[in-house]
């Protein structure tokens, strides 16, 4: 199969367990970052390498023996999520990594296939770090999010009929298990506001590729997010991420609720790009918009957790994406300084591996590979 070059347009519960994670043994982050084009190939080129030989990826590779020097994998076998954000940063690095996503949509599609209509979960393996952290439907919804990138664009009219298939059955799936609040903050999850961002915007992706969406979800999604930044402020909690920082205090803020696991930038960076999708959204909503956007120049908001995760790198996409929307001086300097803060990040061996929460390999590099590559999206 031949793929087109096609690339990530847009690219993962009050009460939650907090999972904490241990510090992991990693490779040594570079002394200089390299330049962008070489960090991107870089990583792909690890994340093609250690691919399962059933298409797949797990937390930190496709099999066991590709696991850091005393990582102690917390699920057996590859995972559906893992390997679906794996292909869309793979899609977004070049076409020379088109054999590696052909593997990977085929075992995306056999999950989504074999998955029974009613329900919201395509996979029954559970307990992955991605889905403790950012809900146990995550699978479901980054997964819908690569078959809207490919749908239309495979090799093949059989192909491409089971691309658009599984992406509305996806799409079904996500439409009838909203809240009624809105969200998709469902089951627990670490910070699972995260979970709601991919959720709708795999539902927005979708309805840009013909699908169609239910209008009255993404709309619910609309109000629920501009609720969420309105609402008052929840107690400080302590909250648990990492061995480090287990029960440090988090202090959060009105923008900071507590299926955003009391960090602001979650919350924050879930709304700017829930709210300035289109034209007429950033008319719209511009008042919100532009206190997010100010909220940028702070170190301790970006910051977000106060070191780096998945959570982090995902929140960087979702602002990424609002800011290229926008345009101008403020989405160059955006871009300039982040780029500049994930590639000081990338360790010896290609890699960006999480220091809280979701610390895997694979989640954390295809992140990150998505985020210096955002200019490229369509």
């Amino acid at each position: 199969m031949r793929l087109l070059a096609v690339v990530m347009s847009g690219a993962v519960v009050a009460g939650a367990a907090v999972w904490a994670q241990t510090q992991r043994t990693t490779p040594e982050p570079r002394t200089a970052p390299a330049p962008v084009s070489a960090a991107v190939d870089k990583g792909a080129r690890w994340l093609a390498s250690v691919q399962g030989a059933d298409g797949g990826w797990g937390q930190d590779g496709g099999e066991a023996s590709s696991a850091r020097p005393g990582e102690r994998l917390e699920s057996s076998g590859n995972d559906v999520a893992n390997t679906a954000v794996a292909a869309l940063a793979l899609l977004q690095a070049g076409r020379q990594y088109e054999p590696q996503v052909e593997r990977a949509l085929a075992f995306v599609l056999q999950r989504i296939e074999a998955s029974p209509t009613e329900g919201l979960a395509i996979t029954d393996r559970q307990g992955t770090q991605i889905q403790r952290k950012l809900g146990p439907y995550i699978d479901t919804f980054l997964s819908s999010m690569l078959m809207s990138q490919i749908d239309g664009r495979a090799s093949t009219p059989a192909l491409n009929a089971r691309v658009r298939k599984a992406l509305q059955k996806t799409v079904a799936k996500i439409e009838k298990h909203q809240q009624t609040d809105g969200s998709w903050n469902i089951a627990g999850g670490w910070a699972p506001v995260l979970g709601t961002s991919m959720a709708s915007r795999s539902l927005f992706e979708a309805q840009n590729r013909g699908v169609a969406v239910d209008a009255a979800v993404l709309k619910r999604a609309e109000n629920y997010t501009v609720s969420a930044l309105s609402a008052p402020p929840p107690p400080a909690a302590r909250v648990a991420g990492d061995g480090k920082a287990a029960g440090r205090l988090v202090v959060a803020s009105p923008a900071a609720p507590a299926e955003a696991a009391g960090v602001a930038l979650y919350q924050s960076a879930q709304a700017l790009e829930q709210l300035s999708r289109t034209a007429a959204d950033r008319v719209q909503n511009a008042k919100q918009i532009s206190a997010i956007q100010g909220q940028l120049a702070n170190r301790a908001f970006v910051g977000g957790y106060g070191s780096m995760g998945g959570e982090e790198f995902f929140s960087y996409l979702n602002i990424s994406d609002s800011m290229k929307r926008v345009g101008g001086d403020a989405w160059s300097k955006w871009h300039a300084d982040i780029t500049q803060k994930i590639l000081a990040l990338q360790n010896s061996d290609g890699t960006w591996a999480g220091h809280h929460c979701i610390t895997g390999r694979v989640a954390m590099t295809s992140a990150a590979i998505l985020n210096l590559t955002v200019d490229r999206a369509r």
